[in-house]
């Protein structure tokens, strides 16, 4: 998945929704390859991926379901009995219940010499460490009775947990909780990468996640379009290659911050040192004029305004190359005087915070033609998604993709929204970020983000790329800045330095987390 004017670069990879991996599935078996069989590779592939992850394990607990994820767990079973380790098979569906493949697994774990103990209460854990084979992609309904208690009582176990395919609860296309949901160690998925394996709540359940196609080529299926496909940091160095020597500023673009209004000058400066760290020729900055010294102080590289309506803004808007506007922006007369001239302005705009807030609140349904357009980047948290979409943020949660999606039928351009697993919607469809972390949990991100996206789009990166490059350098910065000193204290001013490494192909990651 790439925008159509992208110069040569990896391939993304894709991501398929549990529909999609059933029906590959099914072709597989159609092509020749028996249910059983398959099941076998499945299994074999996870034995493997577990011997690699814990070489020095002697016992382990399988948990089964029905169907074919308590199958490939029978299966596992069999073969660690035959490699010698003592296992404990705990049936959440009695083997007379199971037909099929399913019972073809049951049978060859009982054959192996491995006991079975159905799910009930009182029942303890005995294994070394946990392999979860309780419910399989095709879940779609909350989790209860049996299940639920088995998955509180493997979160409960403090044991490392292997999940087979997806951990047990977690929703395979949109990455929610179904109730409960087993909080994994590691995770082997097989044939096609599923998009819930990415994004929200996957982030704290799937673990170390291992794909394998089980010899299975989902690509070569022409009419099974990705639902999504992740982003690659190699991205980086296809978009930004080292520039001419003679590069001069005005090569470089020009954009215009639109934010700090009285008594929220930060966000504003945030965004504009951002955006001057990833390489803007020129960075201008409107602002309430009590921040314009602390603007020169901090960074007087930055064209500071004093604004106080728009008025005072002149013909700048027109001038520049592209805008942002919202860091710190209010929700006052002096925001919505700012917000007014960056629409206005017909020039490529970022639009994130309050912005969006405005959006949500100045454009109801009845009059959002007036204002949908193609040359923006919203850059919504869930609780903003939910304003844009009339929905509860809970809402937004439940469905990170739909919601990505949704926000870009009804306001147009490119979508950006963030959270664990950001995801990323424009015309060439849904992309995840695959990187990030819980240091980002703080303060005047989000600023940081629109400005590198400002910066990106000044200097002449197509938008929908330009929203690919900006979440990708945002979270990889973070996770350097990380690397080098910890999550915790983590401050949005921090990630400036770093990204302007990634941004330069003379350095590297290393070089980023030794400054």
């Amino acid at each position: 998945m790439t925008a159509d004017s992208a110069p040569l670069a990896p391939p993304l990879t894709p991501l398929y929704r549990a529909e999609q991996v059933g029906e590959l599935d099914r072709r597989t078996i159609a092509g020749g390859i028996e249910g059983f069989a398959l099941m076998q590779r499945a299994s074999a592939a996870a034995w493997q991926v577990l011997r690699e992850r814990w070489p020095g394990a002697r016992s382990l607990t399988v948990l089964c379901g029905a169907g074919n994820n308590g199958g490939d767990g029978h299966v596992l079973a069999a073969m660690a009995a035959a490699e010698g380790l003592v296992v404990q098979r705990i049936l959440l569906k009695g083997i007379d219940e199971l037909a099929g493949d399913a019972r073809l697994a049951a049978d060859m774990a009982t054959a192996a010499g491995v006991g079975a103990e159905p799910w009930g209460a009182g029942v303890s854990l005995e294994g070394e460490l946990v392999v979860d084979a309780l419910l399989g992609t095709g879940l779609a309904g909350e989790v209860r009775g049996a299940f639920r208690e088995a998955i509180a009582v493997i979160n409960a176990s403090a044991r490392p947990v292997l999940a087979i395919d997806i951990p047990s609860g977690l929703h395979a296309d949109t990455g929610a909780v179904l109730g409960k949901a087993v909080r994994a160690t590691a995770t082997v998925t097989f044939i096609g990468d599923k998009l819930g394996l990415h994004t929200g709540a996957a982030a704290d359940h799937v673990g170390e996640l291992v794909f394998c196609p089980l010899g299975v080529d989902a690509g070569a299926e022409a009419d099974l379009a990705p639902a999504a496909a992740l982003l690659d940091e190699r991205l980086i160095a296809a978009w930004l290659p080292p520039r001419a020597r003679t590069t001069h500023k005005g090569d470089c673009g020009h954009a215009l911050i639109l934010g700090g209004a009285p008594g929220f000058g930060g966000a504003a400066l945030l965004a504009a040192e951002a955006c001057a760290r990833l390489g803007a020729g020129k960075v201008s900055l409107a602002t309430a004029p009590e921040h314009v010294v602390a603007s020169l102080v901090r960074r007087p590289e930055v064209m500071v305004h004093g604004v106080r309506g728009a008025a005072d803004l002149g013909e700048l808007p027109g001038l520049v190359d592209v805008l942002v506007v919202g860091p710190g922006l209010g929700q006052g007369s002096w925001g919505q005087a700012m917000l007014q001239a960056a629409l206005d302005a017909g020039r490529p705009l970022v639009v994130d915070a309050d912005g969006l807030n405005l959006l949500a609140t100045r454009f109801p349904e009845t009059h959002r033609a007036d204002v949908r357009r193609d040359g923006w980047i919203l850059t919504p948290h869930p609780g903003e998604a939910a304003r844009l979409l009339g929905w509860s943020a809970a809402e937004v949660e439940a469905d990170r993709p739909a919601a990505a999606l949704a926000l870009r039928e009804r306001w147009g351009g490119v979508v950006v929204l963030k959270g664990a697993g950001t995801l990323v919607v424009g015309p060439s469809g849904l992309v995840v970020c695959p990187f990030g972390n819980p240091g980002m949990a703080s303060g005047g991100m989000g600023d940081a983000l629109s400005g590198m996206l400002g910066a990106l789009l000044a200097q002449g990166v197509p938008l929908e790329v330009a929203a690919w490059l900006g979440v990708l350098v945002h979270a990889r910065a973070a996770d350097l800045a990380a690397r080098n000193a910890g999550e915790r204290g983590l401050l949005a001013g921090d990630l400036a330095s770093y990204a302007r490494i990634l941004v330069n192909l003379t350095m590297g990651g290393d070089d980023a987390a030794a400054t």
